[in-house]
């Protein structure tokens, strides 16, 4: 830091001894003039191509607003054909009409009398060539018909009626429309079936098809037409713009085009010249500004702040603005930054390689501060500030510290438990009932196996931070993962808590890439977390479900939720919400880090949304496998 620190202190200097040099560079071509040429290039570009990108736009829309209209006419026809021939069939097939063909069938010759009955009704639209009438035995077989034909193919409609039911499922799609009735008498059973090949339909989708397309022509010529028209009332005025730009990129700042009209374009024509003649007006003294702070403090990560010897300030850059959380003007003064750590006169009786190294705080940001002077003559000089963020440096301090503690902490309860628990076992010898002494012996027993879930949690999350926690990648079944979860949860949540636990999945799920061992483990500490979380009696879902490439597994409880305050460190190790009821659970405080930590290693997400008093849903998200 103290290298970075004089280097530039003599950056400073040396820009002050060269300031002529550095103002003869503004008489050559910058950025500004560079940005100039490549606006005009891609103007022109632009120019080249909008006529063609109107004519497009015009034929797409066209395009898109037939397709749709036809789509919804043909799809209409269908509909309401489909929809009137069921209508009908409705009507004719009355409860009286069955009875009647009931008492045919009874009769002698019951097929060919159905038939002819049939036929005879005029609702039914008879006509042989579009639609006929069939006498079927229980098994589908053709007993009389109004053609010729001996053999129907067995439909959907046909098998619900062999089955003893009303066959009226129609579909838009379908290649014919049906109807299959059971006439059923206790000597007797037949089916009355009813086939349209759907010619009259087809004919007219055929029809309208025709009349769209014509349409279609006659409306892609007249778009062509206007767009043509449209693009050179328009790409006039850009044209002249285009011009002005190649201009203005030239150097030549006086540059003005012509305004003509009040729409958009004008608009544009008028900011144009209002911008030529800013730049005109403002160009010498932008380009020294820019020379003389980008070459010093723009690129610069750390806040850097020149101050003059009366302690006004010179120079600054976006960094030093940012971490003392304030603006910085010329009005801005040493004294009213830095007057509490030190004094602007000290400073300047310093001499090389001398400095203060200095600690302040800005809002919640640390900050240690290197002052030293940049010139030797103390009325000509001044000071240079240079600060440098240790706000993330302090936090990790601390989280190591409180790391640390909490190890200790997690560690030393169930030590101390273990302890007084045998010395109890020990003090007591034989005097100690033999049923208290089991429940002891448990007691060590368990907090013996709280010890080794926080020492193999602690060895795991060791591994993932040091990159030697072994993977066994391999394709497998996410869906599958996922169930087997949950039927190793269902139980426990559903006697030992009365809990609902459901399972929906989607089809289709895809398969992932990973270590499916460390994925069942993290998907059963977040079940395992809900039903702990949950009340007795509880309601908890897990949804498996495809989310483009992604594939999901969300599981939703109705327990007590998380303070919104606790969210955000969720993922803290050794951090509980509910402490008390977390240690009582058996909980280490480590599952969702360590959740969280197997999932970045699997390019994956979690996310945990909550709210307090109603429940909480999580979200596990995991690249889906390719195909």
């Amino acid at each position: 830091m103290l290298d970075k620190l004089f280097f530039r202190r003599n950056t400073l200097c040396i820009a002050r001894e060269n300031g002529a040099a550095q103002r003869e560079k503004v008489r050559r071509p910058g950025a500004l003039a560079v940005f100039g040429y490549t606006l005009t290039r891609r103007g022109a570009e632009a120019v080249r191509t909008l006529r063609m990108k109107m004519v497009m736009i015009m034929v797409i829309l066209i395009l898109a607003l037939m397709t749709v209209i036809g789509a919804f006419l043909i799809s209409g026809v269908g509909n309401f054909y489909i929809s009137e021939f069921y209508v009908q069939m409705e009507r004719t097939f009355s409860p009286e009409f069955i009875t009647q063909l009931q008492d045919l069938a009874d009769g002698e010759n019951g097929p060919t009398q159905m038939k002819e009955l049939l036929m005879a009704q005029t609702g039914l639209g008879i006509d042989v060539n579009d639609r006929n009438v069939y006498i079927l035995d229980s098994l589908g077989q053709v007993l009389e018909g109004s053609d010729e034909r001996t053999q129907v193919s067995v439909s959907q409609n046909l098998l619900t009626a062999m089955n003893g039911a009303v066959g009226q499922e129609g579909s838009v799609t379908g290649e014919f429309m049906d109807l299959a009735v059971p006439i059923v008498t206790d000597e007797h059973s037949y089916i009355a079936y009813i086939y349209d090949n759907r010619a009259t339909v087809d004919a007219l989708t055929s029809e309208l098809m025709s009349i769209i397309l014509r349409a279609l022509g006659l409306g892609l010529v007249i778009c062509v037409v206007l767009s043509f028209l449209l693009a050179r009332i328009l790409i006039t005025p850009i044209q002249a713009l285009t011009v002005g730009t190649r201009q203005v990129a030239a150097g030549d700042f006086s540059q003005r085009v012509a305004v003509e009209g009040h729409d958009e374009i004008g608009v544009l024509a008028r900011n144009f010249n209002h911008m030529a003649k800013v730049l005109e007006d403002t160009i010498s003294e932008a380009e020294n500004e820019r020379n003389k702070l980008s070459t010093l403090f723009l690129h610069m990560t750390d806040g850097v702040i020149a101050f003059s010897v009366s302690g006004a300030l010179i120079h600054c850059n976006p960094a030093a603005s940012q971490m003392l959380a304030r603006g910085l003007d010329s009005t801005t003064t040493f004294d009213e930054l830095f007057g509490q750590e030190a004094e602007l006169d000290t400073l300047l009786t310093l001499r090389r390689p001398q400095y203060l190294e200095l600690q302040k705080t800005a809002g919640d940001r640390e900050l240690e501060l290197f002052m030293a002077p940049f010139s030797s003559d103390q009325t000509q000089g001044g000071v240079l500030v240079v600060i440098h963020d240790v706000t993330e440096q302090r936090k990790s301090e601390q989280s190591k510290r409180e790391f640390v503690a909490n190890v200790s902490h997690e560690l030393r309860t169930p030590l101390t438990n273990i302890k007084a628990y045998a010395e109890t076992i020990i003090s007591s010898g034989d005097d100690l009932p033999s049923e208290l002494r089991s429940n002891f012996l448990a007691v060590i027993v368990s907090e013996a196996d709280r010890m080794t879930r926080i020492v193999q949690d602690l060895l795991t999350l060791s591994k993932i931070d040091y990159g030697k926690m072994e993977m066994n990648i391999s394709r497998f079944s996410f869906r599958k993962a996922v169930e087997n979860v949950y039927e190793a949860a269902k139980l426990n949540a559903e006697q030992n808590h009365h809990h609902t636990m459901t399972l929906t999945e989607e089809a289709d799920i895809p398969d992932v890439n990973g270590d499916r061992e460390r994925i069942e483990q993290v998907v059963t500490n977040i079940v395992s977390n809900a039903v702990k979380y949950t009340p007795d009696g509880g309601k908890i879902e897990i949804h498996v479900g495809k989310s483009g490439k992604n594939v999901y597994v969300r599981v939703s409880d109705n327990g007590i939720g998380i303070p919104e305050k606790d969210l955000p460190r969720l993922f803290d190790r050794f951090y509980r919400v509910d402490k008390a009821r977390s240690r009582e659970s058996g909980g280490t405080g480590l599952g969702l880090s360590i959740a969280q930590e197997i999932l970045k290693q699997h390019k994956g997400t979690i996310r945990i949304d909550s709210v307090y008093g109603e429940g909480t849903d999580v979200r596990i998200t995991l690249p889906a496998a390719e195909s």
